[in-house]
């Protein structure tokens, strides 16, 4: 059985490959991972000397297929958890995630077939990421970032990128949650802002903020 920390390694490595499209830098899993670059130098070397991951030094590390397996799994055990933590004990979004990391590696496959069964099969967590099967299938993501979209395009949000408390307790504050539906008013990349408006009202977000929601276009109104 893989150790806690060898879970969380492969699991940050998959979330960056995934999102950056490149090999998992040094330097971004020392900060994703909270500990210092020599590090993650030392396990990333265990992780290859297991065949969990390949490792080039000054360049990166990419999971090798037994490392790929894996991380699925983490992945699947805490995102299954989150939702059932929303549905279930109805925690905030932005209360899930610790609670997840905690409990991730302590629950069983088992019981995670059992938790997937009792939310009736569910494609998405509570920040829309993809839930993997059992099978390690994953669904490909049709999404794109809101700052990709001119002005004048309608769009859902369906996935939140940044997991942070502080994030989502923001977007949550300015009523923006996943199926929150919008129009794009204003774009000011000189003053790296964008305005948007919701059935709520408006809204004028960061062009940082924008670019770490995803979305999907609607037909404009």
């Amino acid at each position: 059985m893989a150790s806690l920390t060898i879970e969380n390694y492969v699991k940050e490595i998959y979330k960056l490959t995934q999102t950056e499209g490149v090999s998992a830098s040094t330097g971004r899993l020392a900060e994703g991972l909270h500990v210092a670059p020599g590090t993650v130098t030392s396990m990333l070397k265990t992780l290859q000397d297991a065949g969990l991951a390949d490792y080039i030094p000054y360049e990166g590390a990419q999971l090798t297929e037994a490392g790929m397996i894996l991380a699925l799994r983490v992945l699947r055990r805490h995102r299954l958890i989150e939702l059932f933590l929303v549905r279930t004990l109805e925690l905030s979004w932005d209360e899930v995630h610790e609670e997840a990391e905690n409990m991730e590696h302590s629950v069983s496959d088992l019981l995670v077939d059992k938790i997937e069964e009792y939310l009736d099969f569910p494609d998405v967590d509570p920040h829309g990421d993809p839930i993997p099967k059992s099978d390690g299938s994953v669904a490909a993501a049709q999404s794109v970032s809101l700052t990709s979209l001119d002005v004048g395009h309608s769009f859902r949000i369906v996935r939140v990128m940044e997991q942070t408390s502080e994030f989502l307790r923001y977007l949550s504050n300015h009523g923006i949650g996943i199926d929150s539906a919008g129009q794009i008013d204003q774009k000011s990349p000189s003053a790296g802002t964008m305005q948007v408006s919701w059935s709520e009202g408006q809204t004028v977000l960061s062009l940082d903020a924008a670019d770490k929601l995803r979305v999907v276009c609607e037909p404009s109104t």
